[in-house]
């Protein structure tokens, strides 16, 4: 137990793992960092420090902006003022007493804080050592009750996050009363960093942006764009085979159509603005349901007509803050898987109980969610501000004692929360907890006996009078963008077999089973297998490295042995597990009966690496492969032999033809140079005969 500082004033009791009792901590270390801020930096000035989700910020003004080194301090700084143990103390003061005492301590925004409180609002100060700061609580009672603290980064900001306001240091953090729960929150969010949707769908080009084309608006690149086309269409086969009908609705309207449903009203924030064309003044819808009214109104409906399922998947636009869009995310156009059903009141118990069925068919049977990680929500308005809702207590009261009525006898357990609701109308919202231990709400079911009313919709009933139908609006995959996003982090990219872009991928070990492989992939693409050809240069062991990188569930390997004898080596993506040879049929029949079933790993976060006996076994094809290739080779090599052994016998011939033709040169060379000799010989002879002759002539 632990007990904490309540607005009021009041000390209470609260239970350790509660969720508010985590925000408490966050907010009071929030000001824990802000004395340690204020003991190193005095000059520093202060702006807020809210405990946010995932922890706690502080914004600072600065002299100059925060180093490493810095925060390296600061957090120091923070571990003595815990080791101190101080009290926190809280005090209320008049609205000039407060200003006075943020102007002598030169807290410039506090003061404007102060000053914009509205008359009669309670100002209060919580005070822990020398450090005192304005602030509405609730804390915890000492600093020494926090165990770990770990400030995680920091960032630009601008003061209440206007940027024509001066710009400001923000610090993040966390602290938990354990050190055991620091270590596991810095586990997750370490994890978290691995499952970021960002990053996997770049590595996996699934989708990109560009500042040319703007923020918040995603483009699908092809494998992307495969996933993306594969969920549309089995949410729309799964709406047909229950009944629905599919509409296409235009992304523009005209204005006053949004003021007939009252979102212009309770949603013109989140519209884009409007626009003039002709004499219209036309905007981007924002959702889907005042286009299906209109459908439904479009001609007299009988009581026998009902109900009608009107189903659509449709781009709708809303002005997301550019600091809140984030991948696929949080965008400003998205595809909504969007359905408004027309029922009778004496059908809205079944079927919403229809509607709950097929949230629990998609997300536990075929995406393989365990029942345990859903949570039942069932969300209110608040009666406190019921201007953000539409004026009708009968209709509220009505609508919510329904639902209430219909999550006790389907044996749901489920929890209230006030203020969640629609303005229309209450909603059941299903929250599943995530992989990183978050609950997200993505399929809802909505009850609305507004917008029936609002438009003036009516069907004739069995007592020819007109009478008002009631509308059941339903998601079940959300949004496209964000459903996809919510599957890449779930998956951290290993799709199931029936949703991955590329189902298999051929990997030959040498180019003479490039032919085989190609007629293979054509084998497979003809029976609708999404399969890729891997005819790298590559060695085997990259190539299969590689397919395991890209998340690719059967890698299908290819040697010698396998040509010959028309088959293929199955490697599966989970833990690289060798699932020996198969022949082509065999394997396509593997494949689409694990399509047909929407067949799930037993474990979808699965790292893709390869085990022990996976690499033994990789080894041992490696080497049978390698023994053919060595094989190969020396075959190759005798042959080589062979052509060098006739090579030295022509060469010995050769040498043998130059040696005599050596020797006939050098022997000719002899008779030329006798002959030589002789001819002198004989000119001598004849020189002397003519000087004999010429003496004897005298």
């Amino acid at each position: 137990m632990i007990r904490t500082i309540q607005k009021d004033g009041q000390i209470l009791d609260m239970e350790e793992g509660n969720e508010e009792l985590q925000k408490t901590i966050w907010h009071t270390t929030s000001h824990i960092l802000a004395q340690a801020v204020k003991r190193l930096y005095p000059n520093t000035k202060l702006g807020i420090g809210p405990a946010i989700e995932n922890g706690f910020y502080y914004d600072f003004r600065v002299e100059k902006p925060f180093t490493e080194e810095d925060i390296a301090k600061i957090e120091e700084e923070m571990k003595k003022i815990v080791k101190e143990d101080l009290p926190l103390e809280r005090s209320v003061l008049s609205r000039e007493e407060a200003i006075k005492l943020m102007e002598e301590k030169e807290e410039p925004y506090k003061v404007q804080l102060i000053k914009e409180l509205p008359e009669g609002e309670t100002i209060s100060f919580f005070k822990q050592g020398e450090f005192i700061d304005l602030c509405a609580g609730p804390h915890i009672n000492r600093t020494g009750k926090i165990k770990a603290i770990k400030l995680l980064t920091t960032s630009a900001a601008y003061w209440k996050g206007n940027q024509e306001n001066d710009s400001m240091q923000r610090i993040y953090g966390v602290s938990f009363l354990k050190a055991s729960q620091l270590e596991e929150h810095l586990r997750l969010l370490e994890e978290a960093k691995q499952r970021d949707h960002r990053k996997i769908g770049k590595e996996l080009e699934l989708f990109m942006t560009h500042e040319l084309v703007g923020s918040g608006l995603p483009m699908y690149l092809p494998n992307g764009a495969t996933i993306r086309r594969i969920l549309e269409r089995y949410i729309q086969d799964k709406e047909i085979d229950l009944g629905y009908s599919h509409v296409y609705t235009p992304s523009l309207a005209n204005v006053q159509l949004y003021k007939t449903s009252g979102h212009w009203d309770h949603y013109k924030d989140d519209m884009f603005p409007a626009m003039k064309l002709d004499n219209e003044e036309m905007v981007l819808r924002p959702m889907n349901c005042p286009h299906h009214m209109l459908v439904y109104k479009s001609k007299q409906r009988s009581y026998k007509d009902l109900p009608i399922k009107i189903g659509e998947l449709a781009n709708d636009f809303r002005y997301e803050n550019s600091g809140a869009v984030c991948g696929l995310e949080r965008v400003r156009q998205m595809c909504q898987n969007d359905a408004h059903l027309f029922v009778r009141p004496d059908q809205i118990k079944e079927e919403v109980g229809n509607v709950l069925k097929l949230i629990k068919e998609v997300y536990q049977k075929d995406f393989g969610f365990s029942a345990d990680s859903f949570k039942y929500r069932l969300s209110l308005r608040d009666k406190n501000n019921k201007a953000k809702y539409i004026d009708n207590d009968e209709m509220w009261e009505t609508a919510e004692s329904q639902l209430r009525a219909i999550l006790k006898e389907m044996n749901i357990d489920f929890y209230e929360a006030e203020g969640e609701a629609a303005f229309y109308g209450p909603k059941i919202d299903i929250q599943i907890k995530t992989a990183l231990n978050h609950d997200v709400t993505i399929p809802t079911c909505q009850l609305d006996f507004a917008l029936p009313e609002r438009f003036d919709l009516t069907y004739v009933g069995e007592d020819n009078k007109e009478h008002r139908p009631v509308v059941i609006h339903r998601a079940i995959l959300g949004s496209s963008d964000r459903f996809i996003s919510f599957l890449i982090e779930e998956t951290k990219g290993a799709f199931p077999l029936w949703l991955s872009p590329i189902q298999a991928k051929i990997l030959p070990i040498t180019d003479a089973q490039i032919d085989y492989c190609t007629e293979l992939k054509a084998k497979l693409r003809a029976k609708r297998i999404r399969v890729e050809l891997d005819d790298s240069n590559e060695k085997i062991g990259y190539k299969i490295r590689k397919a395991q990188l890209e998340k690719v569930p059967y890698m299908l390997v290819i040697g010698a042995n396998e040509q010959e004898s028309k088959v293929v080596t199955v490697r599966a993506r989970k833990n690289g597990a060798n699932l020996g040879e198969m022949t082509i049929d065999e394997f396509i029949e593997k494949v689409q009966n694990e399509v047909e079933n929407k067949e799930i790993e037993n474990d979808v976060n699965a790292e893709t690496s390869i085990d022990e006996d996976g690499l033994l076994n990789l080894n041992k094809e490696l080497i049978d492969n390698l023994l053919e290739q060595l094989k190969e080779k020396d075959k190759q090599i005798s042959e080589l032999h062979r052509l060098i052994e006739n090579s030295q016998i022509l060469l010995k011939e050769e040498q043998k033809k130059s040696e005599q033709q050596l020797y006939l040169a050098e022997h000719f060379e002899e008779v030329d140079n006798k002959l030589q000799d002789l001819k002198e010989k004989m000119e001598q002879k004849r020189n002397y005969r003519k000087s004999l002759f010429k003496i004897f002539s005298k």
